[in-house]
């Protein structure tokens, strides 16, 4: 590509601005202003601004779309915090693991300590595997002792959590780079090992060999040695406090994780190896599920969850001398997410005041989360209240739990809640991914979830849309706000009605914005799971559009001014959706998909088959691949893109840039150094969100934006 030469220009040209391209390289090596190109708003002339007064307020008649907000990118951009798992010593130490994007997303490992948390992770390390690419279970602490992975290296270490200034000991081999990631580990304290799973990538990078290892903790550096093998995935081994018994999740191709998986249980031998093993669920092929999150009890029983008979995932227990299972309290939620990450923990045992084990847990249902106290002998369910409305993983200590969770009013956050049997007596906030949001409390737009028929009869998908909202602006009675449509990524996964800052940026400014559930998305039962089965590329773009006209229909949104975006799999279907429909006018796709052939065979091994079962055929990968029916698109498009992306590989953007390029269309191209799947670095989340917004005001919007933004150059437009 002709941009290359704009990542090495010599120090000397620093001072002279860049010619005009269109595909930007965000470099380490240059600041954003150095290649900023200009380029002046044209052919959609900006509406005016008026005053109206009433004996209430005083409120700006502006445009939507230009109202001015002191939610920035800025602000944005150093909200953008992401929490990485919890832990809670023995001594009841809250720990975090915490990503920074003024550290360029760097992951550190936190210790709450009073008013001042400490960095238990020195600055020349980082908490981060790189396992199946997406990590998770990067650590665990047991005592005062942590062991985590080290991003640059991936090897394991060993830390005092208790010594200031504790330095890091290797635990595992140098293989001479990071080509062996390790996941999902926990202490062994039978045999004094570390068990964790093993992804080894020395063969191939994108047939990697995945195995549950031990890893010793006496001070010496040995090859791992293999416990469970043969297998295409494993995840969380869970070990019994006797040290005699193990618990794992394994799955094979072209399954993924919720599609079909089994749950082991292996013996440990005197000399530590697995010597007799058992399938405890997802052996009977006349029983379709997906077995997650096992965990022994205090007492040795093996509880675990699975989506088997209702299709939610439920929690169950292993009754081991008829090895048969039952179920704890049947319910029409989900217990658990999706296995897109190692070391999710939806629920923890809690003992009540006369010392009997609870289960303390959380579900999902009809968009909202719950927390409460499970009592499997009675099989009674008390919910606990908390603000949270959106709960991922939790930990406990005493009469304490740890949730990290979420509501329209809290960005991600962790909070401790103080229980009384099963009653909240306290709760307050520990952590939070942006702690002086609430000053901008007036400026927050609340969702609406809303639940909408699409093209099948019958059948209805879910989203949550966000009004604008902003103190001192209002547009004219006569405008339609113009409206963002994100389709998530994925695409198994769910969007959820939190407060987030990136959403709040548009809807402050005057946009309305609408968060896309589509059949497919996770947290409505398998049946909903499933409906995107060999129909990836039509079920989504129908139930966003589907999504769109309904709020035309309902007054929110002016037709001349929808947009759709997305990320990753959302990326691909913002795509389709502009390819293979004409509801929306303009479009941002971030690492999205443009040609599904491509994807299956660049892709990393985790998902190599996924599209197997999303898509079908070989008719069908063609034929919903935007990058070949580029005749069918017809409005503008910016794409942004990490040059290290090892899921959707650049050659995604610069296929369908080019040839967007080469049809006439209005199109751009930004490409940040440094950055993979997602951006972590916070002059890259300022500068994606930024351009989108001027993007759509210069394209569609028929609005000056209201802060001091220079676009970037847009092709065969500028």
């Amino acid at each position: 590509m002709a941009i290359s030469s704009l990542t090495r220009l010599a120090t000397s040209t620093i001072n002279s601005p860049p010619p005009f391209t269109t595909v930007l390289i965000i470099s380490r090596y240059f600041t954003k202003r150095i290649i900023f190109t200009t380029a002046t708003q044209k052919n959609n002339p900006p509406r005016s601004f008026k005053t109206m007064s009433s004996s209430q307020n005083s409120k700006v008649i502006a445009p939507y779309g230009s109202w001015k907000s002191p939610i920035t990118a800025d602000v944005v951009s150093g909200s953008s915090k992401r929490l990485g798992g919890t832990a809670v010593d023995p001594q009841g130490h809250l720990f975090w693991l915490e990503s920074r994007p003024s550290e360029s997303g760097r992951v550190v490992l936190v210790k709450e300590a009073g008013d001042e948390p400490i960095d238990i992770t020195p600055p020349e390390f980082a908490v981060r595997t790189l396992a199946q690419e997406y990590g998770g279970g990067a650590f665990r602490i047991s005592g005062d002792t942590v062991i985590f992975s080290n991003y640059k290296d991936q090897r394991l270490y060993k830390q005092s959590t208790s010594s200031k200034g504790s330095c890091p000991v290797p635990i595992t081999p140098d293989y001479g780079g990071p080509v062996i990631s390790y996941a999902d580990g926990v202490f062994d304290s039978r045999f004094n090992r570390y068990i964790t799973v093993m992804e080894d990538r020395r063969v191939s990078s994108t047939n990697s060999t995945t195995t549950i290892v031990a890893v010793p903790l006496d001070g010496t550096i040995q090859e791992p040695n293999v416990l469970v093998s043969g297998n295409d995935f494993y995840a969380f081994p869970r070990v019994d406090s006797k040290g005699e018994r193990m618990a794992w999740i394994e799955w094979s191709h072209p399954n993924m994780p919720w599609d079909k998986s089994e749950l082991w249980v292996g013996y440990i031998s005197e000399n530590g190896d697995i010597h007799k093993r058992v399938c405890v669920a997802g052996y009977d092929p006349k029983i379709v599920e997906s077995p997650t999150e096992p965990k022994w009890s205090p007492t040795g029983e093996l509880f675990f969850i699975t989506d088997r008979k209702n299709g939610f995932w439920n929690l169950y227990k292993w009754v081991e001398s008829k090895n048969e299972v039952l179920p704890l309290y049947p319910l029409n939620a989900e217990f658990a997410r999706p296995l897109w990450i190692f070391g999710m923990n939806s629920y923890e045992f809690v003992k009540n005041e006369a010392g009997k084990t609870l289960i303390a847990c959380t579900y999902r249902q009809n968009g909202k989360s719950y927390l409460g106290i499970l009592d499997d002998v009675q099989g009674s369910f008390s919910l606990l209240d908390i603000p949270f409305t959106d709960i991922d993983n939790i930990a406990s200590w005493n009469d304490y739990l740890y949730v990290e969770g979420a509501s329209a009013v809290h960005p991600s956050s962790v909070a401790k809640v103080t229980l009384d049997g099963r009653k909240v007596v306290d709760f307050k906030i520990c952590w939070s991914s942006s702690s002086d949001c609430l000053k901008y409390e007036s400026y927050f737009s609340q969702p609406e979830l809303i639940e909408f028929p699409t093209v099948v009869p019958g059948q209805n998908a879910y989203a949550y849309y966000y009004p604008p909202t902003n103190p001192l602006y209002q547009a004219s009675q006569e405008e339609k706000p113009p409206l963002l449509l994100k389709s998530h990524g994925g695409p198994t996964a769910e969007t959820r009605g939190i407060l987030n800052l990136s959403i709040q940026y548009w809807t402050s400014r005057g946009w309305a914005f609408v968060d896309v559930n589509y059949g497919g998305s996770t947290g409505y039962g398998r049946e909903f799971r499933e409906r995107l089965l060999d129909r990836w590329g039509i079920v989504d773009v129908d139930d966003c559009c589907s999504c769109a006209k309904f709020l035309l229909e309902n007054g929110k949104a002016d037709k001349e001014r929808l947009c759709i975006t997305g990320g990753s799999a959302g990326g691909y279907t913002t795509l389709a959706a502009l390819a293979f429909r004409d509801t929306f006018k303009a479009g941002a796709s971030l690492y999205g998909v443009a040609d599904l052939n491509l994807l299956k065979a660049e892709t990393h091994k985790f998902e190599s088959h996924y599209l197997d079962k999303l898509v079908g055929d070989d008719k069908a990968f063609f034929d919903r691949s935007p990058i070949n029916f580029v005749d069918k698109f017809s409005c503008p498009i910016i794409l942004f893109q990490g040059l290290e992306d090892k899921v959707v590989p650049p050659d995604q953007a610069r296929k369908i840039y080019k040839a967007l390029k080469e049809k006439g269309l209005p199109v751009a191209l930004v490409e940040y150094e440094g950055e993979q799947h997602g951006f972590r670095k916070a002059e890259n989340i300022k500068f994606t969100i930024e351009q989108q917004m001027v993007f759509f005001a210069r394209l569609i919007g028929r609005f000056n934006v209201a802060d001091p933004i220079t676009p970037i150059k847009v092709d065969n437009f500028d």
